[in-house]
Protein backbone atom coordinates (compact mmCIF):
# COMPACT_ATOMS: atom_id res chain seq x y z
CA UNK A 1 0.00 0.00 0.00
CA UNK A 2 1.41 3.47 -0.70
CA UNK A 3 1.16 6.00 1.59
CA UNK A 4 -0.84 8.20 -0.75
CA UNK A 5 -3.72 5.63 -0.35
CA UNK A 6 -3.56 6.03 3.76
CA UNK A 7 -6.44 8.32 5.02
CA UNK A 8 -8.64 8.31 8.01
CA UNK A 9 -11.95 7.63 6.27
CA UNK A 10 -12.40 3.97 7.75
CA UNK A 11 -12.04 6.10 11.62
CA UNK A 12 -14.59 8.56 10.27
CA UNK A 13 -16.75 5.92 9.23
CA UNK A 14 -16.59 4.41 12.39
CA UNK A 15 -17.37 7.27 14.52
CA UNK A 16 -20.62 8.29 12.64
CA UNK A 17 -21.44 4.49 13.31
CA UNK A 18 -20.93 5.21 16.80
CA UNK A 19 -22.92 8.29 17.04
CA UNK A 20 -25.84 6.81 15.41
CA UNK A 21 -25.64 3.71 18.25
CA UNK A 22 -25.40 6.75 21.08
CA UNK A 23 -28.06 8.85 19.73
CA UNK A 24 -30.29 5.47 18.94
CA UNK A 25 -30.04 3.83 22.74
CA UNK A 26 -33.21 3.12 24.49
CA UNK A 27 -32.47 4.86 27.65
CA UNK A 28 -31.78 8.13 25.74
CA UNK A 29 -35.07 10.15 27.05
CA UNK A 30 -33.72 13.85 27.77
CA UNK A 31 -30.88 16.22 25.37
CA UNK A 32 -28.99 15.55 28.78
CA UNK A 33 -28.76 11.80 28.35
CA UNK A 34 -27.72 12.39 24.86
CA UNK A 35 -25.08 15.55 25.85
CA UNK A 36 -23.55 12.73 28.72
CA UNK A 37 -23.87 10.10 25.49
CA UNK A 38 -21.65 12.36 22.77
CA UNK A 39 -18.87 13.13 26.33
CA UNK A 40 -18.87 9.09 26.58
CA UNK A 41 -18.46 8.90 23.00
CA UNK A 42 -15.86 11.30 22.92
CA UNK A 43 -13.90 9.45 25.50
CA UNK A 44 -14.46 6.10 23.75
CA UNK A 45 -12.75 7.80 20.68
CA UNK A 46 -9.76 8.81 22.49
CA UNK A 47 -9.45 5.41 24.09
CA UNK A 48 -9.75 3.35 20.84
CA UNK A 49 -7.03 5.79 19.01
CA UNK A 50 -4.62 5.05 21.80
CA UNK A 51 -5.07 1.62 22.01
CA UNK A 52 -4.34 1.11 18.35
CA UNK A 53 -1.21 3.12 18.65
CA UNK A 54 -0.23 0.81 21.42
CA UNK A 55 -1.20 -2.16 19.58
CA UNK A 56 2.86 -3.82 19.54
CA UNK A 57 2.80 -7.39 20.75
CA UNK A 58 6.38 -7.80 20.02
CA UNK A 59 7.55 -4.53 21.35
CA UNK A 60 4.20 -4.09 24.18
CA UNK A 61 4.05 -1.21 26.97
CA UNK A 62 1.14 -0.35 29.15
CA UNK A 63 -1.36 1.64 28.74
CA UNK A 64 -4.28 3.23 31.02
CA UNK A 65 -7.00 1.89 29.48
CA UNK A 66 -9.63 3.72 31.59
CA UNK A 67 -8.86 6.98 33.37
CA UNK A 68 -11.52 9.93 34.65
CA UNK A 69 -11.58 11.15 30.88
CA UNK A 70 -12.09 8.04 28.88
CA UNK A 71 -14.38 5.31 30.80
CA UNK A 72 -15.51 2.36 29.87
CA UNK A 73 -17.46 -0.76 31.03
CA UNK A 74 -18.96 0.82 34.60
CA UNK A 75 -15.04 1.42 35.64
CA UNK A 76 -14.27 1.48 39.29
CA UNK A 77 -13.11 5.26 40.89
CA UNK A 78 -10.59 3.39 43.11
CA UNK A 79 -8.91 1.49 40.60
CA UNK A 80 -6.03 2.71 38.17
CA UNK A 81 -6.49 0.20 35.15
CA UNK A 82 -3.55 -0.87 32.98
CA UNK A 83 -3.33 -3.20 29.87
CA UNK A 84 -1.17 -4.37 26.93
CA UNK A 85 -1.54 -7.19 24.09
CA UNK A 86 0.09 -9.93 23.88
CA UNK A 87 1.01 -13.36 21.90
CA UNK A 88 -0.14 -16.62 23.10
CA UNK A 89 3.05 -18.05 21.89
CA UNK A 90 5.91 -15.68 23.01
CA UNK A 91 7.02 -15.08 26.69
CA UNK A 92 7.10 -11.57 28.44
CA UNK A 93 8.39 -10.28 31.45
CA UNK A 94 6.87 -8.39 34.00
CA UNK A 95 8.89 -6.23 36.22
CA UNK A 96 7.32 -4.09 39.14
CA UNK A 97 7.62 -3.06 42.64
CA UNK A 98 4.26 -2.95 45.06
CA UNK A 99 2.85 -0.34 46.02
CA UNK A 100 1.02 0.52 49.00
CA UNK A 101 -2.43 0.29 47.48
CA UNK A 102 -4.94 -2.58 49.06
CA UNK A 103 -5.12 -4.20 45.94
CA UNK A 104 -2.86 -5.21 42.73
CA UNK A 105 -4.12 -7.83 40.83
CA UNK A 106 -3.65 -9.68 37.24
CA UNK A 107 -5.99 -11.06 34.55
CA UNK A 108 -4.81 -12.97 31.15
CA UNK A 109 -7.91 -12.51 28.56
CA UNK A 110 -8.71 -14.16 25.42
CA UNK A 111 -10.88 -12.80 22.85
CA UNK A 112 -12.23 -8.89 22.99
CA UNK A 113 -14.96 -7.24 23.33
CA UNK A 114 -18.25 -7.31 21.58
CA UNK A 115 -22.12 -7.26 21.82
CA UNK A 116 -22.05 -11.05 22.16
CA UNK A 117 -19.97 -11.60 25.12
CA UNK A 118 -17.24 -10.68 27.09
CA UNK A 119 -12.93 -11.95 25.95
CA UNK A 120 -12.40 -15.19 28.14
CA UNK A 121 -10.81 -15.52 31.37
CA UNK A 122 -7.80 -17.72 30.68
CA UNK A 123 -5.84 -16.53 34.38
CA UNK A 124 -6.52 -14.32 37.05
CA UNK A 125 -4.70 -13.70 40.32
CA UNK A 126 -3.58 -10.99 42.69
CA UNK A 127 0.16 -9.91 44.48
CA UNK A 128 -0.31 -12.46 46.77
CA UNK A 129 1.02 -15.43 44.63
CA UNK A 130 4.23 -13.44 43.54
CA UNK A 131 7.56 -13.71 44.98
CA UNK A 132 7.18 -9.83 46.28
CA UNK A 133 11.17 -8.90 48.19
CA UNK A 134 11.12 -6.95 51.14
CA UNK A 135 11.67 -3.93 48.78
CA UNK A 136 8.48 -4.49 46.70
CA UNK A 137 10.40 -5.76 44.16
CA UNK A 138 8.55 -8.56 42.08
CA UNK A 139 9.46 -10.35 38.83
CA UNK A 140 6.54 -12.40 37.09
CA UNK A 141 6.80 -13.99 33.37
CA UNK A 142 3.87 -15.35 31.02
CA UNK A 143 4.49 -17.36 28.21
CA UNK A 144 3.60 -21.08 26.38
CA UNK A 145 3.75 -23.93 28.69
CA UNK A 146 7.01 -25.12 29.64
CA UNK A 147 8.26 -28.17 31.81
CA UNK A 148 11.03 -26.36 33.19
CA UNK A 149 9.15 -23.37 34.58
CA UNK A 150 9.22 -22.68 38.02
CA UNK A 151 7.99 -20.29 40.14
CA UNK A 152 6.60 -16.96 38.86
CA UNK A 153 5.96 -18.26 35.67
CA UNK A 154 1.93 -17.99 34.45
CA UNK A 155 1.76 -20.41 31.53
CA UNK A 156 -0.27 -18.45 28.54
CA UNK A 157 -3.11 -20.68 26.99
CA UNK A 158 -4.17 -20.68 23.39
CA UNK A 159 -5.83 -17.56 22.36
CA UNK A 160 -4.56 -14.92 25.26
CA UNK A 161 -4.42 -11.77 23.46
CA UNK A 162 -4.50 -9.40 26.26
CA UNK A 163 -3.04 -8.69 30.12
CA UNK A 164 -5.52 -6.38 32.03
CA UNK A 165 -3.48 -5.24 35.77
CA UNK A 166 -5.94 -3.92 38.20
CA UNK A 167 -4.36 -1.38 40.88
CA UNK A 168 -6.98 -0.60 43.54
CA UNK A 169 -7.22 1.93 46.15
CA UNK A 170 -8.81 2.19 49.07
CA UNK A 171 -7.90 5.18 50.99
CA UNK A 172 -6.95 7.41 48.26
CA UNK A 173 -5.04 9.98 50.26
CA UNK A 174 -2.21 7.13 52.04
CA UNK A 175 -2.30 4.56 49.64
CA UNK A 176 0.74 5.03 46.73
CA UNK A 177 0.90 3.22 43.60
CA UNK A 178 3.68 1.29 42.59
CA UNK A 179 5.48 0.90 39.54
CA UNK A 180 5.23 -2.00 36.64
CA UNK A 181 6.57 -2.40 33.16
CA UNK A 182 6.60 -5.52 30.83
CA UNK A 183 9.05 -6.68 27.89
CA UNK A 184 8.85 -9.35 25.18
CA UNK A 185 11.61 -11.66 26.91
CA UNK A 186 13.23 -12.40 23.58
CA UNK A 187 13.54 -8.74 22.68
CA UNK A 188 14.86 -6.54 25.56
CA UNK A 189 17.51 -4.38 24.49
CA UNK A 190 16.46 -4.57 20.22
CA UNK A 191 14.33 -1.86 18.20
CA UNK A 192 11.48 -2.73 15.94
CA UNK A 193 12.17 -2.60 12.55
CA UNK A 194 11.09 0.63 10.59
CA UNK A 195 7.36 0.93 10.87
CA UNK A 196 5.42 -0.74 7.74
CA UNK A 197 3.87 2.28 4.74
CA UNK A 198 0.84 0.11 5.76
CA UNK A 199 0.59 0.67 9.80
CA UNK A 200 -1.45 4.25 9.64
CA UNK A 201 -3.69 2.63 7.51
CA UNK A 202 -3.84 -0.67 10.02
CA UNK A 203 -4.29 1.73 13.46
CA UNK A 204 -7.40 3.88 11.61
CA UNK A 205 -8.52 0.57 10.78
CA UNK A 206 -8.48 -0.62 13.82
CA UNK A 207 -9.51 2.22 16.17
CA UNK A 208 -13.01 2.24 13.82
CA UNK A 209 -13.47 -1.25 14.10
CA UNK A 210 -12.76 -1.23 18.33
CA UNK A 211 -14.90 1.83 18.63
CA UNK A 212 -17.85 0.73 17.30
CA UNK A 213 -17.29 -2.78 19.09
CA UNK A 214 -17.16 -1.07 22.39
CA UNK A 215 -20.09 0.82 22.09
CA UNK A 216 -22.17 -2.23 21.12
CA UNK A 217 -20.89 -4.18 23.89
CA UNK A 218 -21.28 -1.55 26.77
CA UNK A 219 -24.87 -1.08 25.22
CA UNK A 220 -25.24 -4.75 25.70
CA UNK A 221 -23.79 -5.30 28.98
CA UNK A 222 -26.22 -4.00 31.65
CA UNK A 223 -29.02 -6.01 29.52
CA UNK A 224 -27.13 -8.78 30.46
CA UNK A 225 -26.40 -8.25 33.90
CA UNK A 226 -28.08 -5.25 35.93
CA UNK A 227 -31.75 -3.92 34.11
CA UNK A 228 -32.98 -7.79 34.02
CA UNK A 229 -32.87 -7.14 37.50
CA UNK A 230 -35.57 -5.24 39.86
CA UNK A 231 -35.43 -1.90 39.72
CA UNK A 232 -33.97 -0.48 43.43
CA UNK A 233 -32.49 -3.75 44.29
CA UNK A 234 -29.02 -4.89 45.17
CA UNK A 235 -28.22 -8.38 44.64
CA UNK A 236 -26.69 -10.91 47.20
CA UNK A 237 -22.54 -11.06 46.71
CA UNK A 238 -21.16 -13.28 44.11
CA UNK A 239 -18.56 -13.54 42.34
CA UNK A 240 -17.97 -11.04 39.47
CA UNK A 241 -18.55 -11.85 35.91
CA UNK A 242 -15.69 -12.02 33.66
CA UNK A 243 -13.01 -14.57 36.06
CA UNK A 244 -11.23 -12.62 38.71
CA UNK A 245 -10.89 -15.13 41.17
CA UNK A 246 -11.04 -13.07 44.65
CA UNK A 247 -13.41 -10.61 43.17
CA UNK A 248 -17.19 -10.33 44.64
CA UNK A 249 -19.71 -8.12 43.58
CA UNK A 250 -23.58 -6.78 44.10
CA UNK A 251 -25.26 -4.78 41.57
CA UNK A 252 -28.56 -3.47 41.01
CA UNK A 253 -30.10 0.08 38.84
CA UNK A 254 -31.66 2.67 40.13
CA UNK A 255 -34.99 4.58 39.45
CA UNK A 256 -35.69 7.47 42.01
CA UNK A 257 -37.91 10.42 42.19
CA UNK A 258 -36.82 13.80 43.18
CA UNK A 259 -38.41 13.16 46.22
CA UNK A 260 -37.08 10.03 47.55
CA UNK A 261 -33.08 9.00 49.01
CA UNK A 262 -31.99 5.01 49.17
CA UNK A 263 -30.23 3.66 51.98
CA UNK A 264 -27.82 1.02 51.82
CA UNK A 265 -26.71 -0.45 54.58
CA UNK A 266 -23.79 -3.49 54.53
CA UNK A 267 -21.63 -4.90 57.42
CA UNK A 268 -18.05 -3.46 57.54
CA UNK A 269 -15.73 -6.06 55.73
CA UNK A 270 -12.98 -7.88 56.59
CA UNK A 271 -11.65 -7.41 52.64
CA UNK A 272 -8.95 -5.57 52.19
CA UNK A 273 -10.78 -3.78 49.42
CA UNK A 274 -14.61 -2.98 49.65
CA UNK A 275 -16.20 -0.26 47.45
CA UNK A 276 -19.47 1.11 46.23
CA UNK A 277 -20.43 3.40 43.42
CA UNK A 278 -22.94 4.98 41.32
CA UNK A 279 -23.29 4.64 37.06
CA UNK A 280 -24.83 6.45 34.67
CA UNK A 281 -27.28 4.41 31.98
CA UNK A 282 -23.88 4.58 29.73
CA UNK A 283 -22.50 2.07 32.01
CA UNK A 284 -19.31 4.19 33.22
CA UNK A 285 -18.78 5.54 36.71
CA UNK A 286 -20.23 9.05 37.67
CA UNK A 287 -18.32 12.14 38.26
CA UNK A 288 -16.33 11.16 41.10
CA UNK A 289 -13.61 13.81 40.88
CA UNK A 290 -15.65 16.67 41.95
CA UNK A 291 -18.78 14.72 43.75
CA UNK A 292 -18.78 12.40 45.83
CA UNK A 293 -20.90 8.96 43.74
CA UNK A 294 -17.94 6.46 45.17
CA UNK A 295 -16.91 5.69 48.43
CA UNK A 296 -14.57 3.13 49.59
CA UNK A 297 -14.47 1.21 53.01
CA UNK A 298 -11.67 3.78 54.24
CA UNK A 299 -13.87 7.01 53.08
CA UNK A 300 -17.24 5.74 54.34
CA UNK A 301 -18.50 6.51 58.16
CA UNK A 302 -18.27 2.80 60.00
CA UNK A 303 -21.50 3.22 62.69
CA UNK A 304 -21.41 1.93 66.22
CA UNK A 305 -22.61 -1.09 64.73
CA UNK A 306 -20.34 -2.27 62.62
CA UNK A 307 -22.22 -1.32 59.39
CA UNK A 308 -22.17 1.47 56.63
CA UNK A 309 -25.03 2.99 55.47
CA UNK A 310 -25.15 5.01 52.41
CA UNK A 311 -27.60 7.38 51.52
CA UNK A 312 -28.20 8.12 47.90
CA UNK A 313 -30.25 10.92 46.69
CA UNK A 314 -30.25 14.41 44.67
CA UNK A 315 -30.75 16.56 47.51
CA UNK A 316 -28.03 17.21 49.82
CA UNK A 317 -28.63 15.48 52.93
CA UNK A 318 -26.13 16.97 55.14
CA UNK A 319 -24.16 13.17 55.86
CA UNK A 320 -20.96 12.10 55.35
CA UNK A 321 -22.30 9.12 53.63
CA UNK A 322 -24.29 10.85 51.32
CA UNK A 323 -23.71 9.85 47.49
CA UNK A 324 -25.10 12.33 44.85
CA UNK A 325 -26.84 11.65 42.23
CA UNK A 326 -25.85 14.52 40.11
CA UNK A 327 -28.95 15.35 38.36
CA UNK A 328 -29.17 11.17 37.50
CA UNK A 329 -33.20 9.74 38.14
CA UNK A 330 -31.89 6.25 36.63
CA UNK A 331 -28.33 4.90 37.13
CA UNK A 332 -26.18 1.91 38.15
CA UNK A 333 -25.41 0.46 41.44
CA UNK A 334 -21.68 -1.49 41.90
CA UNK A 335 -20.64 -2.91 45.19
CA UNK A 336 -17.51 -4.55 45.10
CA UNK A 337 -15.08 -6.80 47.62
CA UNK A 338 -11.57 -7.82 46.44
CA UNK A 339 -8.37 -10.13 47.94
CA UNK A 340 -10.85 -11.84 49.63
CA UNK A 341 -10.16 -15.01 51.34
CA UNK A 342 -13.25 -16.36 52.23
CA UNK A 343 -17.06 -16.60 50.22
CA UNK A 344 -19.46 -14.09 50.54
CA UNK A 345 -22.92 -14.58 51.75
CA UNK A 346 -25.94 -12.89 51.84
CA UNK A 347 -25.19 -11.62 55.32
CA UNK A 348 -22.16 -10.20 54.40
CA UNK A 349 -23.98 -8.11 51.23
CA UNK A 350 -26.13 -4.66 51.42
CA UNK A 351 -29.79 -3.96 52.24
CA UNK A 352 -31.73 -1.34 50.81
CA UNK A 353 -34.43 0.65 51.85
CA UNK A 354 -36.40 3.28 49.75
CA UNK A 355 -37.47 6.24 51.54
CA UNK A 356 -39.05 9.69 51.21
CA UNK A 357 -36.01 12.32 51.59
CA UNK A 358 -37.71 13.80 54.90
CA UNK A 359 -37.84 10.38 56.46
CA UNK A 360 -34.30 10.42 56.70
CA UNK A 361 -33.41 11.66 60.11
CA UNK A 362 -36.13 8.59 61.32
CA UNK A 363 -34.78 5.96 59.41
CA UNK A 364 -30.94 6.62 60.41
CA UNK A 365 -30.28 5.21 63.65
CA UNK A 366 -27.30 7.41 63.87
CA UNK A 367 -28.12 10.02 62.04
CA UNK A 368 -26.72 12.87 64.03
CA UNK A 369 -23.80 11.42 64.69
CA UNK A 370 -22.99 10.73 60.73
CA UNK A 371 -23.43 15.04 60.19
CA UNK A 372 -21.60 16.86 58.06
CA UNK A 373 -21.39 21.07 57.96
CA UNK A 374 -21.16 22.69 54.64
CA UNK A 375 -17.23 22.95 55.40
CA UNK A 376 -16.37 20.17 56.36
CA UNK A 377 -18.23 18.42 52.80
CA UNK A 378 -15.87 21.33 50.55
CA UNK A 379 -13.17 19.34 52.71
CA UNK A 380 -13.76 15.63 51.27
CA UNK A 381 -14.29 16.88 47.74
CA UNK A 382 -11.00 19.00 47.96
CA UNK A 383 -9.41 15.66 49.02
CA UNK A 384 -10.77 14.02 46.31
CA UNK A 385 -9.51 16.39 43.60
CA UNK A 386 -5.92 16.06 44.94
CA UNK A 387 -5.83 12.46 44.77
CA UNK A 388 -7.28 11.97 41.82
CA UNK A 389 -4.86 14.22 39.95
CA UNK A 390 -1.85 12.66 41.78
CA UNK A 391 -2.96 8.94 40.62
CA UNK A 392 -5.21 9.17 37.67
CA UNK A 393 -3.62 11.45 34.95
CA UNK A 394 -4.74 10.86 31.76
Amino acid sequence: MSVDTIHTQPLADAIIEAEGLIRAAPHVKTEQDLVEGLEYLAGLIRASVQSACAYDRDFPYLIHSATAQAKVGMDNPDTVYLSTVIRDDCEYVLNGRRGTTADLNFQVLGGEYNADGTPASLAAFDDRSLDVAADGSFEVRFGPARLDAGAGYIALEPGATMLLIRECYSDWSSERQGTIRIQRADRIGLAPPPPPPDLPAKRFNAAGKALVQQVRAFLAFPEWFYLNLPVNTLTEPRLTPGGLATQYSSVGHFDLAEHQAMIVTVPVSDAPYHGFQLGSMWYISLDFINHQTSLSSAQARHDPDGKIRYVISEHNPGLTNWLELTGHERGYLQMRWQRLSRALAAQDGPQLELVDFDELPDRLPFYEEERIDDRGWRQRIAARQAAVAERMLG
